[in-house]
């Protein structure tokens, strides 16, 4: 199945020609369902982080009993600090 026609362009790459922070989440994402694990780390390495910030806030909004405001918290900082890093890796190095 061909999933690449079903996704989102970027906007800040289709207005400015810059790529933002979250280019290559989308196909990341896919290659992990593929079972590309390597090739979702090469073409996105936040996307472990992100899918990781992704299953608190599902468990944030579903158990509401618990309180995962510190863990949401601390996960999305170093959830930013690998996306600022794959970005600066991506196009400096």
């Amino acid at each position: 199945m061909n999933l690449e026609k079903y996704m989102f362009p970027c906007i800040s790459k289709t207005l400015f020609g810059i790529e933002c922070l979250g280019c290559g989440f989308q196909r990341a994402f896919v290659l992990v369902f593929q079972g590309d694990f390597e090739g979702a780390f090469k073409m996105y390495p936040a996307i472990y982080s992100c899918l990781l910030l992704l299953l608190f806030i599902g468990l944030h909004f579903l158990n509401r009993k618990r309180n995962y405001k510190k863990a949401l918290l601390i996960i999305a900082i170093i959830n930013g600090v690998f996306m600022i890093g794959s970005y600066y890796y991506k196009h400096f190095l």
